[in-house]
């Protein structure tokens, strides 16, 4: 708990305490009236002067009919018709589920900003001649910043020195790396893989996408479902008619009747606090607030109730391809020898590689997977946008000549006028030659992510009507992944605004009620992001574009998460409408019971603060999910 929740949970306390006290007090000594009323005043004022103040400060500024208005105008008038344990306990149960709201919001707050530690930590300053290890928030515009081999480009700028390859698949959602040097932009988020760059910034921390994030959870609030807004609405009309039926109930039976007027300005208080609202007004924001919370306990990141609300009626899912339903990493996949051993072929490209920080050196290197005698390679030189070049030695104990060989792509084979012929494999393909002879090929492929196949399935089973998979790549690459993961549609060879194009058309062919939620990961994605129902961003290694443009966040890029979030989605709506239905069933029969005088004060204290706990305990269900 806050300190503000401990201090809160202390009062509750020592006034249930005093409370206690008091009673038996009054009920061991015969005390006069004004004795009973100051007894009863202590617990009073410990538990409800900051509802009293509340009420008096909203009135000054012209904001009459709320909750604390109609608690104050409830509990004063019982006092003042001599109804004080009744007073005092109405005021502390409605404290109670106060304190249960505010915990179980305080508990959402906490799994939301848990997920959100996504800065980066430091930034390397060229100060006076020293580097200096600050917070990426003290670097202003202009200055120089080194970034390392291995770390996060904590901001946006321009290189100055160095050359390096960076890794984009944050930003771009490609698994391929960018080169830079010197003149050539970068941009937060991105991790340089091998040199030092020396980056002059060209924004300041504030400005950056990861404090646009922070800034929208903090104000997710405002983004209310249907449901919280027809509460709002119900909530400013029905509170000033209920004040002026209650008015009309303590005027008008006396003045017809010639009755009591102290029993009926009673019945009018009962009614007043049977009336309350709270049951409504605090459960039902704080379900969509509970639901927020346990989606993000399961790394699910959603930006408001009515993205919540949206994602409970998804209909149709479209996903991007590489880095949303692949890993966006490299793996040899097959190898494919012309005149060589497969061992031969794999072990001449590793050594040929064996100086490169690439990730498709790596992961030749990873695939050969022994150690190798370095000594054997010499004069290697990388070919930009082609491969390597490099002589490689026999091994130890074994006779022949150094070779030079080459590692590259088909236009690598054709500047060395080498003869190559294509793959059937779906992939990248590695060539390599020796001496201008073709040795084979290597085939290196994103591979799907493990849990892909099961998050298809998973939204098929959930009731998602079509899957759709939109992507860049080769149509032959687009429909293999398609095919493996069991997806109903897939379209290839798009570029953003092609791929937007085809959202527009699949948002006509979604059923009536129904959403389309696209999921995607790069700054290409953001259009299309923005423009379906609800948006889905893989967060782990996404854009902070597509976070940014995105409703729904993945923290952990598993796409099998969004099944999990169209349940709790639903799930969430379901007890926001149990605590809609029970609480408006609950305050028309009370209330008519409170208009005929059959209801008293204690059941007025059950239809409104017993109504607003058990409603509010409903609603923590929301922060409850299941792996």
């Amino acid at each position: 708990m806050t300190p503000k929740q401990k201090k809160m949970l202390a009062r509750i306390v020592s006034a249930a305490v005093l409370f206690v006290a008091a009673e038996l007090v009054t009920r061991a000594a015969a005390l006069p009236g004004w004795g009973r009323l100051l007894i009863f005043l202590i617990p009073y004022f410990v538990i409800g002067w900051d509802i009293l103040w509340r009420a008096a400060r909203n009135i000054a500024h012209g904001q009459v009919f709320d909750e604390n208005f109609l608690m104050a105008l409830a509990t004063v008038g019982a006092l003042a018709i001599g109804e004080y344990p009744e007073s005092v306990f109405v005021m502390l149960f409605y404290q109670v589920g106060e304190f249960f709201q505010g915990w179980a919001v305080g508990r959402s707050r906490q799994s939301i900003a848990a997920l959100m530690d996504i800065r980066p930590d430091y930034a390397n300053v060229e100060r006076e001649g020293r580097e200096e290890k600050v917070d990426p928030e003290d670097v202003s515009v202009g200055e120089t910043i080194l970034i390392k081999p291995g770390e996060r480009v904590p901001l946006d700028g321009v290189i100055l020195e160095g050359t390096s390859a960076l890794n984009t698949a944050a930003l771009t959602g490609e698994s391929l790396p960018r080169d830079v040097q010197p003149g050539d932009d970068v941009i937060s988020g991105c991790v340089n893989l091998t040199g030092l760059l020396r980056v002059r910034t060209t924004k300041e921390f504030g400005d950056s996408t990861v404090s646009k994030i922070l800034d929208l959870v903090e104000n997710s609030s405002s983004k209310k479902a249907k449901a919280e807004q027809f509460i709002t609405r119900f909530a400013r009309w029905y509170t000033p008619v209920v004040v002026i039926g209650a008015v009309l109930l303590a005027v008008i039976p006396p003045l017809v009747t010639g009755g009591d007027w102290s029993k009926w300005i009673e019945q009018a208080l009962i009614f007043l606090v049977i009336s309350c609202p709270c049951a409504l007004v605090i459960s039902v924001p704080l379900t969509f607030f509970g639901g927020i919370g346990g989606a993000s306990k399961q790394g699910v990141l959603v930006k408001g109730s009515n993205y919540l609300e949206a994602l409970a009626r998804t209909d149709i899912v479209v996903f991007d391809k590489t880095g949303t339903l692949t890993r966006g990493v490299f793996n040899v996949t097959a190898i494919h020898p012309d005149r060589c051993s497969e061992p031969q072929l794999l072990e001449l490209a590793a050594l040929a590689e064996s100086y490169s920080s690439h990730p498709i050196a790596r992961s030749l290197r990873d695939a050969y997977g022994m150690d190798m005698d370095e000594s054997r390679v010499t004069h290697v030189a990388e070919i930009a946008g082609r491969g390597v070049k490099a002589e490689i030695g026999p091994a130890a104990g074994e006779g022949g000549d150094v070779r030079t060989v080459y590692v590259g792509n088909d236009k690598l084979m054709e500047e060395m006028g080498v003869s190559w012929h294509p793959c059937h494999h779906v992939g990248t393909t590695v060539h390599v030659a020796a001496e201008g002879e073709y040795l084979g090929h290597i085939v290196i492929s994103d591979e799907v992510k493990p849990d892909a196949k099961a998050a298809v399935a998973a939204l098929k089973a959930a009731g998602v009507r079509r899957t759709v998979m939109l992507t860049g790549d080769a149509q032959a690459v687009g429909e293999a992944v398609g095919k493996e993961l069991g997806l109903d549609e897939v379209h290839a060879q798009l570029l953003p605004a092609g791929k937007v194009e085809r959202v527009e058309a699949l948002l006509g062919q979604k059923a009536p009620k129904g959403t389309l939620a696209f999921v995607g990961d790069g700054i290409n994605d953001a259009p299309v992001l923005s423009r379906s129902d609800v948006g889905i961003a893989m967060g782990a290694l996404g854009s902070d574009a597509a976070i940014e443009a995105a409703d729904v966040v993945l923290m952990d890029d598993k796409p099998s998460k969004i099944a999990a979030a169209i349940s709790i989605a639903r799930r969430t709506l379901v007890i926001a409408r149990q605590n809609i239905v029970f609480a408006l069933a609950v305050k028309a029969v009370f209330l008519i019971m409170g208009l005929f005088g059959v209801a008293n004060m204690w059941e007025a204290v059950f239809a409104d603060v017993g109504v607003s706990v058990i409603a509010i305990l409903n609603a923590t269900r929301a922060l409850k999910t299941k792996e």
